[in-house]
């Protein structure tokens, strides 16, 4: 399942230059993957209150292009592959005006205790999720 949501470039995110600053689209990559679970019906608070933390361990950003202050763009969201330990969300970050992609990211999330503990196999909350995901391309 795709998620998809509109973000407008606000000064804040920008640089001297009025382009947006690189740790910004990290923000909005992790805002996409968060309104992603909530639009399967889990948040992050619930999760951590039935003892699962979802922690990024593998992070690869593909810079295509730079956004700028006030433009608007687009991130989308969904799961690339899943096995029973990692989950790999699959995201791009592009112009809503024009369609040019910005930013291409894989972004690999394993499930841990509240004390840091891996567990090795994935929640099964979590896992009939993703799998239901993988099966289902629709957007949310």
């Amino acid at each position: 399942m795709k998620h998809i949501f509109k973000q407008k470039v606000f000064y804040s995110d920008t640089d001297a230059y009025g382009v947006v600053w690189h740790g910004a689209y990290l923000r909005w990559l992790e805002m996409g993957r968060v309104l992603w679970c909530e639009a399967q019906g889990q948040n992050l608070s619930g999760l951590k209150n039935q003892d699962i933390v979802l922690p990024v361990v593998n992070l690869n950003v593909k810079y295509k292009a730079s956004a700028k202050l006030d433009d608007e763009i687009i991130i989308e969201t969904w799961i690339e592959k899943y096995n029973s330990l990692s989950v790999t969300f699959k995201q791009l970050i592009k112009s809503k005006e024009t369609n040019k992609t910005y930013i291409e990211a894989l972004v690999d999330v394993v499930a841990i205790n509240n004390n840091g503990k891996l567990y090795r196999k994935m929640p099964q909350v979590l896992s009939e999720i993703f799998e239901r995901a993988l099966k289902c391309p629709v957007l949310v």
